[in-house]
């Protein structure tokens, strides 16, 4: 967060940032017909496939938490595959020393997510059982249609990861600073996170769920669509979602969130969904030019370049964590 990105001229915007764009006989750039497929199509595709499979699975009466993982597993290898076939920023595919530590911090955050959530379950469970008994109404409406339960499990846990993400870019900086660290935007980012940021934003999102007592085939449905939508997030491949992106965080919007520049990085605070960024009005998108190709802290050298340093970056000195305020546009739609 500090300089703006360089200039896109038109011609490296075709050529370069955007690869749905083919040079056709005539000498005019047009979009291919396969790469635009991809472009509009992929993202809904795998996700609302996934969650048909999903419902499929769980009509058949297989165990919601393995659903979850039948469904996330094969999204997650495709999109491993598709960084590859269609790229956003080719450069991106290349390691930048950061593969190993990206790799180390893949199973860090599997078992910070487990232990989070099995602590989470211990203490919320009880207290949502003796709510669902003592309520005059039920606390969540179990009678709904399953999609309709979705929809809303995702909208109530947004708010909590919303706000949660909205309060690490202030006072809570020093534990998201790592994830904002990243040099480039690939799949592995998505778990590119220190402990503590993992433990609250799960506490944040995955805790109410538990105290309104949703169902166990609804968190897998809410936990499968959010990993998903993650990886996909943060995945280098050129998607598009159109209308879509007043409801999906998804990454056109997310690469402004990586901007090194301040005002473009302090936006577009959802994890999953845009809407409560739509609600308090920091969704960020503007239609006259593309994301920086640079992304990341201000000074990334200043930041430790270890593991361990990294770990226990949330100990060091205020001073490492500050960022100059750089003049960027006002937040557009």
């Amino acid at each position: 967060m500090g300089s703006p990105g360089p200039a896109h001229s038109s011609e490296g915007l075709l050529s370069f940032q955007d690869p749905s764009v083919a040079e056709a006989t005539d000498g005019q750039a047009r979009p291919g017909l396969l790469r635009s497929l991809l472009t509009y199509g992929l993202f809904p595709a795998i996700m609302f496939g996934a969650v048909a499979a999903s419902l499929a699975m769980l009509a058949r009466g297989i165990e919601p938490g393995l659903v979850n993982l039948f469904a996330t597993a094969p999204a997650v290898l495709l999109i491993i595959l598709f960084e590859r076939v269609h790229p956003f920023e080719r450069a991106w595919n290349k390691s930048h020393g950061d593969l190993g530590h990206d790799s180390v911090y893949f199973v860090i955050i599997l078992a910070t997510l487990g232990l989070t959530t099995a602590a989470l379950r211990a203490a919320f469970v009880p207290v949502a059982g003796w709510l669902s008994a003592h309520a005059p109404f039920a606390v969540w409406p179990n009678s709904l249609p399953i999609l309709v339960q979705l929809v809303l499990g995702l909208i109530v846990a947004e708010f909590g990861l919303y706000w949660s993400h909205r309060i690490m870019h202030g006072k809570l900086w020093r534990i998201h600073a790592l994830h904002h660290s990243a040099p480039r935007l690939y799949w592995l980012n998505t778990t590119r996170f220190h402990p503590f940021d993992m433990a609250l934003s799960t506490i944040c999102g995955f805790g109410p769920l538990l105290l309104l007592g949703v169902n166990e085939a609804v968190l897998a449905l809410v936990t499968m669509v959010g990993t998903i939508h993650s990886f996909f997030q943060h995945a280098n491949i050129n998607v598009k979602l159109g209308p879509l992106n007043y409801f999906f965080s998804m990454a056109e919007l997310h690469r402004w969130h990586h901007s090194k520049t301040l005002d473009e990085a302090n936006a577009n605070y959802g994890n999953h969904l845009s809407v409560w960024d739509v609600v308090f009005r920091t969704r960020y998108l503007p239609k006259d030019r593309l994301p920086p190709r640079e992304i990341g802290i201000l000074h990334p050298q200043d930041f430790p370049m270890t593991l361990a340093g990294q770990l226990l970056s949330p100990a060091y000195p205020p001073a490492l964590f500050r960022e100059p305020e750089v003049p960027a546009p006002k937040p557009a739609e």
